[in-house]
């Protein structure tokens, strides 16, 4: 196994994950498999507590890294939970042994025990195939997140010390990511920080092979030369990302300055490698920068303040875009500024907030835990139900719809989560009755569960190619409740998609309604390049007025299981070869 290991200096924030993802592009596109596996210095087990300002997404029952949907949209590949290791897993796993008496009465400590945990686990998950194909992937890239020095990620360098000298240098290959400032006054590219970063990595026992420079400009000659002599790395394999129209354009810089070929000289890998061939990459980062027809989406949600939270929504709602010819134009409108209280103390944002709901083409409420913004949610729904404008409830989006549906239509004016009012006299969502109410780690249902579709009339199945289920990724604590089902199928609102015992409610819609659909799933993490979700697909359509001439295509072609993606290489509505790479 040949190993690539990406570090970051400086600063956090530099663009590790998306330069060990565009590392993995250009190495597949070389014709290795990859693999990835990012290692988190926090203490948590896994994400499963974070709010959703930390955490990302979540794989094989478990939360992970932002990142690890990074690598799964670049290289269009399936990872597991192992392939996020944090520090919280680590010391779990080794006292777990200690408390078995595998260590015999030794006395457990840093080193050797947690490096040894570290190098064992990150020697096993390597191995594990994720590209569906049989056999271990040949490359194995590793981002080690925070900052070189950081007092919580020492023990991950050490491991990963000791494990470049066990499997040698030709099989271990090191990336340091640096920040290369501009002070305003001066305008000269400051080298200082990165050689500070650089030795602080030499004196732990780490020797980078390349150097990724950041900056807002293209490097120049006189600071790559300066780098070289002070950082002891050869100027040909000082690489420069600086700032470009989107993060699609960074493999092809890579590949232009021939980072593939530094590394696989590095790792020996030259005599079985082919010569990188990104051109549908190229197609597709210019056939987005020329776009121009444009839907306008309202996400309105609680952790607007930081995009990065809805991260995989966004890329989701771009895939479905791009599928169709579209740019989305993402208005963020914080729920709370659409409140009744927000005119009152802040005017000027409840304002602004309902002016970008009604300009906009369509509504999108996410997932979200807690009751901040709650009726904020609920006005936006039931603005949207109101007046036709496509809607798609995503988890929590899907629950807040059941609420003002059952307010509206049923007159239940008391209607509630019990996760808002745990004392509501009309409970409409429940908590799961399996789940914990005290223990919150690993107490969610998570994981790709099966939905079974009631009907095949419904738009949810034909949007799924006319499947009779489908297997999308959950994450959620609290769900509809089953008492009220009849009730509210009886004012209209239909579940058309249920789990295998018929209970759980999965997917609603609105008949009569040009898209109205609540998820009780997260679509966007099963979205890809050239194979967009299709309830976001069902959205952007709806809000473009093309969803039933799509529609009417689909109704042609044979019913099929289905696993999240819209379509495939052959019913492509644009040319495949000019999305196939691009949206990540």
């Amino acid at each position: 196994m040949k190993y690539v290991l990406v570090t970051g200096g400086v600063v956090s924030g530099l663009g590790k994950g998306v330069t060990a993802s565009s590392i993995g592009v250009v190495l597949k596109a070389c014709g290795l498999r990859v693999t990835s596996v990012k290692i988190d210095p926090y203490l948590n087990t896994d994400a499963g507590t974070m709010s959703l300002l930390s955490m990302g997404r979540f794989l094989s029952w478990m939360m992970v890294d932002l990142d690890l949907g990074n690598y799964e949209r670049f290289l269009d590949i399936t990872l597991t939970r192992d392939n996020n290791i944090t520090t919280g897993k680590i010391y779990q796993s080794v006292l777990d042994k200690e408390r078995r008496g595998d260590y015999l009465g030794k006395t457990v400590q840093v080193v050797p025990h947690i490096t040894d945990a570290i190098k064992n686990w990150i020697e096993r998950v390597s191995t594990i195939s994720v590209d569906g194909k049989d056999g271990p992937p040949d490359i194995c890239v590793i981002e080690l997140g925070g900052t070189v020095g950081d007092i919580e990620s020492m023990p991950f360098i050490e491991a990963l010390r000791q494990l470049s000298f066990s499997i040698g240098k030709d099989n271990f290959c090191l990336i340091h990511v640096s920040l290369i400032p501009v002070l305003g006054v001066v305008g000269e590219q400051k080298t200082k920080p990165t050689q500070h970063s650089v030795r602080e990595l030499r004196a732990l026992g780490l020797t980078p092979d390349l150097l990724v420079c950041r900056s807002a400009q293209p490097l120049r000659e006189g600071t790559k030369e300066k780098l070289s002599q002070f950082c002891h790395v050869p100027a040909g394999n000082i690489l420069n990302i600086h700032d470009v129209p989107n993060i699609w354009h960074v493999p092809l810089l890579l590949r232009n300055q021939n980072a593939h070929d530094a590394i696989l000289k590095q790792l020996d890998c030259l005599s079985i490698a082919i010569t990188p061939n990104l051109e549908k990459w190229t197609n597709m980062a210019e056939t987005y920068d020329n776009l121009t027809g444009c839907v306008k989406v309202a996400l309105v949600g609680k952790y607007t303040g930081l995009s990065d939270s809805y991260l995989s929504v966004v890329k989701a709602l771009l895939h479905a875009c791009i599928a169709y010819s579209l740019k989305p134009s993402v208005e963020w409108i914080a729920a709370s500024d659409l409140e009744d209280e927000s005119a009152k103390l802040t005017p000027e944002a409840h304002c602004s907030a309902w002016d970008n709901l009604k300009n906009s083409d369509c509504v999108l409420v996410p997932g979200g835990f807690g009751d901040r913004g709650v009726p904020g949610m609920i006005l936006a729904a039931k603005y949207a139900r109101e007046n036709s404008i496509p809607y798609l409830g995503i988890c929590l989006g899907m629950q807040i719809s059941v609420i003002e549906f059952s307010r509206s239509a049923l007159g239940m004016e008391r209607a509630n989560s019990t996760e808002f009012d745990a004392e509501t006299p009309e409970p409409v969502v429940i908590f799961m009755p399996e789940g914990s109410r005290t223990y919150m780690g690993s107490t969610m249902r998570l994981g790709c569960r099966r939905t079974f579709f009631q009907t095949p009339d419904c738009i949810s199945s034909k949007l799924y190619r006319n499947s009779s289920y489908v297997d999308e990724r959950h994450r959620h604590r609290y769900e509809v409740n089953p008492d009220v089902i009849g009730k509210l199928e009886g004012a209209g609102l239909q579940f058309v998609g249920r789990d295998e015992s018929g209970k759980r409610m999965e997917i609603l819609e609105l008949p009569d309604h040009p898209y109205y659909v609540g998820v009780q799933f997260h679509p966007e993490y099963k979205s890809r390049p050239g194979r967009p979700s299709p309830p976001f697909v069902g959205l952007i359509l709806a809000a473009s007025g093309r969803l039933q001439e799509h529609l009417s295509q689909l109704r042609m072609s044979e019913p099929q299981a289905h696993d999240g993606s819209v379509f495939s290489e052959e019913d492509s509505p644009v040319d495949w070869f000019r999305i196939q790479f691009l949206l990540v």
